[in-house]
Parts: C-alpha cells; structure tokens; sequence
C-alpha cells in the first residue's frame, strides 16, 4: 500500500512539473520580430440601429434618352480627318482679289460682291463660327492633300453662302463667298478649334502683324496669288 501511494506521488509531481514547464513556455515574452495577436472582443449595445445611409452624389436623369443616331452622324461628319501628306498641288484660294489689305491675325482682301473663296485642294468644313467679328462668321476647314494635309484653315468676316459643316468639297470648289457688306476677309491658319492659330500661339492685338499672318501671305504668294509684302 506505502509502495503504491508513493508511485503515485511520483506521477503526480512529474505532471506537475510538465505543466509548470508548458506554462512558462506560453507566459514567457515573444521573440523578437514575431507579432503577438492581441484578440479583443467588441460587444454591440443593446437596441443600436444601424445608420441610414443616403446617398449625395448624383446617379444621372434616369428619363435621359441618347441623341437621335442622325444627331451622333452630324456630330462625327464634322470631326478632324486623319489623312497622310501627299505631294499634291494647291490652287490659289483668292483667285478673284481685287484689293489686297494688311497682313494680322491672317491676311486681308477685298473682292468682288459673290466672288468664291475656293477649296485649295479638297477639304473637309469642320464648323463655322456665326459670330465671329462684329457679328460677321468664321468658318474653319481642314486641308485633306498636299504638303499641308492635315493643317486647318480659315476664311472669315465679309462671307456668305458658306458650305455647311462636315460637307467636303473638291478643289476649286467655293467655301463661302463675298458679300455685299461688312469688313472685307481674312484668310488665314486656324486650329481645329475654330480660333486662330496667331491667337493660339503668339496672341494678337489689333493690326499686330503676327507670324502666323506672314506664313500665311507667303503660302499664298508661294501660289502666285501677288499678295505681296507684309504691310
């Protein structure tokens, strides 16, 4: 009986020490560089809703419709066309002159009443401008051949019967034409835009000569227009 009571104090203090032994290992500090997990525990109060959210931004007209597919045809008619340099030829635009005016912003002409501003090469009207200077129009095209395929054009002030926006015309075929009234013409480089490249780069104050007005009167002379000197 003595014999199996201290047999089983033995196993009992060899429990007990394997149990000190795991206890230190658990409660011991962590090694360096491992993280330890710090589990918590968030209780909600009782009866809490949760909150309403409303929403601020605005989610569009759920009545819009999209525009009439004639509408999105008239719109990509009158976008820039990707087109290559060739090495066509041009025909001088103001064919029909009878004054030639200072150089500015493009070059100034007068010419006679219904006299056309012809398409250089054949072009692409890509909009107009209604009131431009003193409630006279600007309309903008873009050349579609030659050295200059791709640059964009402009006639504008004293101009009537101009081609509407996205029709391609044919060299030699008129833009607009002279009117009856109103401040003579400028002819010169734009943007695609519709604003004038002297604007658009150097800026222009009235009767400034701009480089962009020199370029201009020396493409045309280059087409034996005789627009002359910058003035």
């Amino acid at each position: 009986m003595v014999g199996r009571v201290c047999v089983a104090l033995v196993v009992l203090a060899v429990a007990g020490c394997g149990s000190a032994g795991h206890e230190a290992k658990v409660s011991g500090a962590p090694l360096p560089g491992v993280p330890r997990a710090r589990p918590h525990v968030v209780e909600p109060t009782a009866g809490q809703q949760a909150a309403n959210v409303t929403p601020t931004d605005p989610v569009g007209d759920p009545t819009a419709h999209a525009p009439p597919l004639s509408q999105v045809r008239s719109a990509l008619r009158q976008e820039f066309v990707y087109v290559r340099i060739t090495n066509g030829t041009y025909t001088d635009p103001l064919q029909y002159v009878t004054v030639w005016e200072r150089t500015d912003q493009g070059v100034d002409a007068q010419m006679p009443v219904g006299a056309p501003i012809l398409a250089p090469c054949r072009v692409k009207i890509l909009g107009i401008e209604p009131g431009w200077y003193l409630n006279q129009p600007l309309v903008y095209f873009e050349l579609l051949e030659g050295p200059y395929a791709g640059q964009v054009q402009y006639v504008a002030e004293q101009i009537t019967d101009i081609a509407r926006p996205g029709t391609f015309l044919q060299k030699g075929q008129p833009v607009a034409r002279y009117a009856k009234t109103g401040t003579a013409i400028e002819y010169g480089w734009s943007t695609l835009k519709g604003i004038t490249l002297a604007k658009a780069t150097t800026g222009y104050e009235e009767g400034q000569i701009t480089p962009a007005g020199r370029s201009m009167r020396a493409w045309l002379n280059s087409l034996g227009a005789g627009a002359g000197p910058n003035f």
